[in-house]
């Protein structure tokens, strides 16, 4: 007698039971997104919670460089996150401070994914000297050590001129070559099936068959590498702005933390000046790094095979010990 905790879904290969209704076959534009599961979920939430934060705090909140007579005042009532050395509303100041390394993070995120794509899938699509061009650049940046570089190129520039786009393009330039490297390999796979060849063969424009052709079977590749992106330069301009090396005249995370170390924040016991950034930079880094989780089940489908065996043995288990009692 064959249990029905057994039988695999039909997703899987296995053929479902007798008189089941047949499943109509998900839509192309499904296989691209991650399956919901808690962790997914708890991402997402976390990564909208910062967002939604940096987007409508600024907007809820007073001036944050508003200065008061109750320097290194604990949070209270009417200052959720109590005050500065100088008497500046470190809630004022965190609203603020999230909307600039969101800004930061996004931008760096997406100009490293357009880098990494160029030299990733145009010069594996084209091949020959190019592709050997575009591999030796690549090699080049991966050789040389990242944060190193940013702050040796951070430090000469004047500081009137590091503004918001300087640090991005900074670190993006040191960010995008591991990238490309995998894109590159995923390309060369991809150039060689058949209705890529077809498309070639038909006289089809380079720039067509790699949108049309290659650029869809590596959304997930690209997405994963988008949302790690993001997690570095929030990190990278976290780590510059600690140093006293990033942007000039804007609010990040890293900035609140560079002027909480000045103001000698740990000695005196201010911690709610130095936590609740450090707090937003490790939520936002654990929300995108679990939606990047997600994401590998699309790149690597070995590991939703495994997941769903996993769920099905636990399955198993509760049913073997309610038969058992």
């Amino acid at each position: 007698m064959t249990n029905t905790t057994d039988l695999a879904d039909p997703g899987l290969g296995a053929v479902p039971p007798p008189g089941s209704p047949a499943r109509r076959p998900a839509p192309a534009w499904r296989m691209l997104l991650p399956t919901m599961t808690p962790w997914l979920a708890l991402g997402l939430a976390l990564v909208a919670g910062v967002c939604l934060f940096g987007l409508l705090g600024p907007l809820l909140v007073g001036d944050p460089d508003t200065i008061r007579d109750i320097g290194l005042s604990p949070p209270t009532a009417q200052l959720w996150l109590g005050t500065t050395q100088t008497g500046q509303d470190v809630f004022a100041q965190l609203a603020h401070a999230t909307r600039g390394s969101l800004q930061i993070g996004f931008l760096v995120g997406a100009l490293a994914t357009v880098l990494s794509a160029f030299f990733g899938i145009y010069g594996a699509y084209l091949g020959g000297a190019a592709d050997e061009l575009f591999s030796l650049l690549t090699n080049v940046f991966l050789v040389i050590p990242g944060l190193p570089l940013v702050i040796v190129i951070s430090g000469f520039v004047p500081r009137e001129s590091r503004g918001l786009w300087t640090i991005a393009v900074v670190l993006a330039l040191t960010s995008w070559a591991a990238s490309a490297r995998v894109l590159r390999a995923q390309t060369l796979s991809v150039r060689n099936r058949e209705y890529v060849a077809a498309s070639r063969l038909s006289g089809e424009r380079a720039w067509r068959v790699i949108v049309v052709e290659i650029l869809p079977n590596l959304l997930p590749v690209l997405a994963s590498q988008f949302v790690f992106a993001v997690i570095a330069a929030v990190l990278g301009e976290a780590g510059l702005s600690f140093l006293g090396l990033g942007a000039s005249g804007s609010s990040t995370l890293g900035t609140m933390l560079f002027y909480a170390q000045n103001g000698f924040a740990l000695p005196l016991g201010a911690w709610w000046w130095f936590a609740p950034p450090g707090l937003l930079i490790a939520l936002l880094g654990t929300g995108l790094s679990l939606i990047n989780f997600s994401i590998d089940e699309i790149v690597n489908p070995k590991l939703k095979t495994v997941r769903t065996h996993r769920r099905r043995a636990r399955a198993a288990a509760r049913t073997a010990r309610k038969e058992a009692r």
